[in-house]
């Protein structure tokens, strides 16, 4: 458990002045980092305040909103009007700064990039209480370090970004069944032009059947494409139910065995939907967002993510190698997915053009021997690790995983960012 000092401003001169009495601070959104990267001691930055949408061009569909603003919020205003995020992460309960901070990356990676592929500019409070616009021609290099910089070059006040147009709130979606990893991995690789394409991978088969998938490819529908019931409102959809898990389940209530037993029959169920169906946007994008407290289920102990990406020309290797880890540790993973990634452009973000793993683990002491073991196979095979999703990096092992590492550090302590910005992750990983 890790005590912060929580400093919740309405102004940028508040920001300022929080600065310049020298505490060194983090900024943090809607607090969806499953690890310590928006968590800090002495001054923890809660920007719920800066809420506000500031302008919206509907003939390039640019939207200008404050580094508050959920991405929930946008989606219940614009999804209605014909409009969608160009990219987005598998939750809609983030901020748009915290999107940046993490360059989050969704199920079209392969086809059309992370968050900075939409992004046209931000602005950036950075040392010395200066307020730059960054873009991809004005402070250029400011602008890449900072999508997917984790916060550690400044505070993220505003930005501008594209939306795309949509004719429906419907995603035509085509559903393969995989029996083990080669073929999920050549479901992929025939998916290229396909718009999102993701798969919950099974990570407790083993032999043949090891890492069986159910992959899911999908494309934003348009109105003709619609059952008939739908084409008179095509940009609405049934009201989702949500529903909440009151308590925390008992400790070990997930493990092997049920664990083992839900994925035997998700995948049984799933081999009936097999083939095409359309379902709704929140369906399809955000599926436990319907599950209010979904975490309650790892119990007060808690869970941590393991996510990783492997290069292309290692990727069926490492990733066999990891499944075959899991699955002889029986270390069930309640959610595993497997996505395939694209080229890169910021200068620190997570992904590269390859294949990325992302499983939850119950905590224990025996989850903490299988991370070390995972995180082993990834520095094997060429991978790297997903910050925003990381609470157990050592220094190590993060430059072992990632030639960037010390140049980002020279960049910090040149501006002198590692005086004013820093988090609990940060300092754990000497960044």
């Amino acid at each position: 458990m890790q005590t912060c000092s929580v400093y919740c401003p309405r102004s940028e001169s508040e920001i300022i002045q929080l600065l310049n009495s020298g505490l060194p601070l983090i900024a943090r959104g809607n607090g969806r980092a499953y690890g310590d990267s928006a968590l800090n001691s002495e001054a923890t930055l809660q920007m719920s305040h800066f809420n506000r949408l500031l302008g919206f061009n509907p003939q390039t569909g640019q939207l200008i909103a404050e580094a508050g603003v959920l991405l929930a919020e946008i989606l219940e205003i614009f999804v209605p009007r014909g409009w969608f995020p160009l990219i987005t992460p598998g939750t809609k309960f983030v901020t748009v700064g915290g999107m940046i901070a993490a360059d989050v990356h969704g199920k079209n990676h392969h086809k059309e990039g992370s968050f900075v592929q939409s992004l046209d500019w931000l602005d950036l409070l950075t040392s010395g209480g200066q307020i730059y616009r960054c873009s991809p021609s004005e402070h250029r290099d400011l602008f890449y370090w900072t999508v997917g910089g984790m916060g550690l070059t400044g505070v993220i006040l505003r930005a501008a970004f594209r939306l795309r147009p949509i004719d429906t709130a419907w995603i035509r979606q085509t559903t393969h069944i995989a029996r083990n990893l080669a073929e999920a991995v050549d479901l992929f690789e025939a998916a290229q032009e396909v718009t999102y394409a993701v798969a919950w991978i099974d990570c407790l088969a083993a032999g043949s059947e090891l890492g069986r998938s159910v992959v899911m490819l999908g494309e934003h529908a348009t109105r003709e494409e619609l059952p008939s019931q739908y084409r008179h409102s095509p940009l609405r959809t049934p009201r989702r139910h949500q529903f909440s898990i009151p308590v925390d389940f008992p400790n070990g209530a997930l493990n092997s065995l049920t664990v083992r037993a839900f994925n035997q029959l998700y995948f049984l169920n799933s081999q009936g939907k097999a083939g095409q169906s359309f379902v709704d946007w929140e369906t399809f994008f955000y599926p436990l967002d319907s599950l209010l407290g979904w975490n309650r289920i790892y119990g007060r102990r808690g869970f941590v993510q393991f996510q990783c990406v492997l290069p292309l020309s290692t990727a069926r290797a490492g990733l066999s190698a990891l499944l075959h880890c899991t699955s002889a540790a029986g270390a069930g993973s309640f959610l595993g997915v497997l996505k395939k990634l694209g080229d890169q452009q910021g200068y620190f973000s997570f992904p590269m053009a390859g294949y990325t793993l992302a499983l939850d683990f119950p905590m224990s002491q025996g989850t903490l021997k299988v991370l070390d073991q995972l995180e082993e196979i990834t520095l094997e095979y060429g991978g790297r690790f997903y910050l925003a999703k990381d609470s157990h990096l050592t220094p190590m092992r993060l430059r072992r995983s990632d030639c960037r590492v010390e140049t980002f550090l020279k960049v910090r302590d040149a501006h002198h960012w590692t005086v004013h910005f820093a988090s609990e992750q940060s300092r754990r990983l000497h960044l």
